[in-house]
């Protein structure tokens, strides 16, 4: 007879087999639930609902709704991050590793606006949730605030504290998204367009803010504009 799970975390699957599927399927279906409808309106019973099983096999696998929320936190916080780590793995330096982050977040909300719509739904709910989030981020944003120093060092960027300015570029990118889902639950499907523009206009307003010189002539930021307008699939943003 299978034994319930009473630990405080995910039950782990047993080697080699297929049935860690489950356990996919309803973190799979949680980060949607949670990143769309927040985690409050969401209760376990409609999540099984949702996914044709029974509460008692999410229970199964995780104890609470909590111990989920905290699954499809590090399961997200892993997916941003190596989105991050891999746009900046071919990023050049100064201004264009800034431009790499970005277009790299809005790809994400393209292809994956539920992901995006879960980090913000951590850091809306507070402790121990955005903890957590923030935890899980931290390697890559002390990378980040080294960074940010090191430019303002070199008299590339203005002068700010690194970790406020991460903050404000944060806010700002993750509320830019924020438009977008919300222009969504109205019923008004945001397009490949309308996010390409969104997100120039998100690097037009931080190169301001950010740099000591503009890096770009405006031929070359014409030309930027105009390659937006030509691109229809997601694979422009």
């Amino acid at each position: 007879m299978t034994r319930a799970n009473t630990s405080t975390g995910p039950r782990e699957a047993p080697s080699g087999s297929g049935e860690g599927a489950t356990a996919e399927r309803i973190l799979d279906a949680a980060v949607v639930a949670f990143g769309s409808r927040g985690y409050e309106a969401v209760s376990l019973d409609a999540l099984a609902e949702g996914l044709g099983i029974r509460k008692q096999s999410i229970l199964y696998w995780f104890p609470s709704k909590e111990a989920i929320l905290q699954a499809v936190i590090d399961r997200c916080a892993a997916e941003l991050a190596g989105a991050l780590e891999a746009s900046l793995s071919t990023a050049g330096d100064g201004w264009a590793r800034v431009e790499a982050v970005v277009r790299s977040v809005f790809r994400l909300a393209a292809r994956r606006p539920a992901l995006l719509g879960l980090v913000r739904e951590a850091s809306r709910l507070g402790p121990p949730a955005a903890t957590r989030l923030v935890m899980a981020l931290d390697p890559l944003v002390e990378r980040a605030a080294s960074f940010l120093g090191a430019e303002m060092d070199a008299g590339r960027m203005r002068r700010h504290e690194p970790r406020l300015l991460l903050l404000a570029i944060y806010s700002t990118v993750v509320g830019m998204i924020t438009e977008v889902e919300v222009l969504r639950a109205l019923g008004e499907e945001p397009t490949a367009r309308s996010l390409v523009r969104r997100r120039q206009e998100i690097l037009r307003l931080l190169r301001s803010a950010l740099l000591v010189e503009a890096p770009a002539s405006r031929g070359a930021e014409a030309q930027e504009l105009a390659g937006g307008r030509g691109r229809v699939g997601l694979g422009g943003v």
